[in-house]
């Protein structure tokens, strides 16, 4: 009964308290932060959008590029200043640059509270109580083999996508790439528990989606693999959609391309990630693949999927790449065209293999070769868009245009934008648009009736 009285105590305590959470990276921090309000918000305290009256403020944050390590380092500085002015305030630091970074976190801003690494959100609730009873940090950042937050549902803000994390960490020690170290080794959630949380996305009037991991069709679990998840997601009344981020080359077999043609609801696009042109760059990042079955692999897609829209990332600047291999990513880029890329010059991740690389390339090459990349790309996305010139396709009314509020915005089955003018639709409508016109990376057009 004791007990019973000191957490109800701890939970009035809470009452009005607000919470603010700061999200940098990857979509899988998007999810991740939708898992911390949820915690938050078991907890007693609510979300507020004005930083300045927040009793809680956390940054969950991105280790990949050194940028994003340094907005981080910057914006905890700016903090500084309003925890002086409220030292009650809690202030915290999540996820993977928390992981990779505690030590000079705590050496260098002594001032953060908590510091807890993408396996340990689970000690929110407990961290926010001791934490309003002590004045230490708190530090976790263990990882776990078996963490999936399976029995956590996030808390959402409305709109038409909800993102669903069916794996965690990755094995496959890509050189460049610090997220094995981060994130942890490679666990999946069961297929009921991730059918479970569609039902109740549908029920919460989300119409797709996209499902999430580190190499989410490495996938797997004793029920099934990959492709026997997306049939059960598929499935689902009310799933108008699926989308899935990011896949590895190595993972896409026939199985899963046989299943995203057998289903309309599944969409017609895939992220494929190319990450360099040249074998011997791409043996040296571990990527597993050569440029010729890179390749083949586009074309077996496209046999099972003539219109498949296919993005993908590309690393420039790797360490040791000569000039006639970045011709060769250029190569590819021309070979396939794909409809659309992220492109990044290589920044060094200490800790990674390619660190270690003393054939470093300089900075004003990379930046050389990104401009190139980029131009290339730009043209082929054109290309494609073009291609679709007096088309009709299937879109989804997501938002107002950016630039009209007499114009409406959303996304066509292979995940390009279309801008076209409003009538009498509603956002989540799907409706038919027939493309007139393609300029950049963006579709305009009219509905049809």
């Amino acid at each position: 009964m004791e007990n019973n009285s000191i957490e109800l105590h701890n939970k009035l305590d809470s009452i009005n308290k607000k919470y603010f959470i700061e999200t940098y990276g990857c979509q899988m921090n998007v999810y991740d932060s939708e898992l911390v309000a949820t915690q938050l918000e078991n907890s007693g305290f609510e979300k507020t959008e004005n930083i300045e009256i927040a009793d809680a403020i956390f940054l969950n944050t991105c280790a990949i590029r050194d940028k994003a390590e340094e907005t981080v380092h910057n914006r905890l500085s700016n903090l500084h200043n309003l925890k002086k002015k409220k030292p009650g305030m809690i202030l915290g630091v999540l996820g993977c640059m928390a992981q990779n970074l505690k030590n000079e976190l705590l050496e260098s801003k002594p001032f953060v509270d908590v510091i807890l690494g993408p396996d340990s959100y689970r000690r929110i609730p407990e961290l926010i109580q001791s934490r309003t009873q002590e004045n230490n940090n708190i530090v976790d950042t263990k990882l776990s083999k078996f963490e999936v937050y399976e029995d956590l549902y996030p808390s959402r803000n409305e709109g038409i996508n909800a993102w669903i994390s069916i794996m965690r960490g990755c094995d496959k020690f890509c050189t460049f790439c610090i997220v094995p170290f981060t994130r942890g080794r490679e666990r999946s959630s069961s297929i009921e528990s991730i059918v479970e949380e569609a039902k109740k996305c549908v029920a919460e009037g989300f119409i797709e989606i996209t499902l999430l991991g580190q190499n989410v069709n490495s996938y797997r679990t004793p029920e099934g693999a990959f492709p026997e998840l997306l049939k059960e997601i598929a499935v689902i009344p009310g799933v108008k959609r699926i989308r899935y981020t990011s896949p590895h080359p190595q993972d896409i077999d026939d199985d899963l391309l046989q299943v995203m043609k057998d289903f309309d609801n599944i969409c017609n696009h895939i992220h494929l990630p190319l990450q360099a042109g040249a074998d011997r760059i791409l043996k040296r990042m571990n990527r597993t693949y050569t440029k010729v079955e890179f390749l083949n692999l586009v074309d077996k897609i496209r046999k099972y999927m003539p219109d498949c829209s296919l993005s993908t990332d590309v690393i420039v600047g790797f360490p040791g790449e000569t000039d006639d291999e970045f011709l060769e990513t250029l190569d590819v880029i021309e070979k396939v065209e794909f409809n659309s890329a992220f492109m990044f010059k290589y920044s060094s991740r200490p800790g990674t293999k390619a660190s270690e690389y003393t054939d470093q390339i300089d900075e004003n090459i990379k930046q050389t070769r990104l401009e190139s990349l980029i131009l290339l790309q730009k043209e082929k996305t054109l290309i494609a868009n073009k291609k679709l010139v007096g088309t009709v396709q299937e879109v989804i009314v997501e938002k107002e245009s950016k630039k009209s509020e007499h114009q409406w915005a959303g996304r066509t089955n292979g995940n390009t934008w279309v801008v076209f003018d409003k009538s009498n639709e509603s956002i989540k409508d799907i409706i038919k648009v027939l493309i007139t016109d393609a300029r950049g990376i963006t579709l305009f057009g009219q509905r049809e009736n």
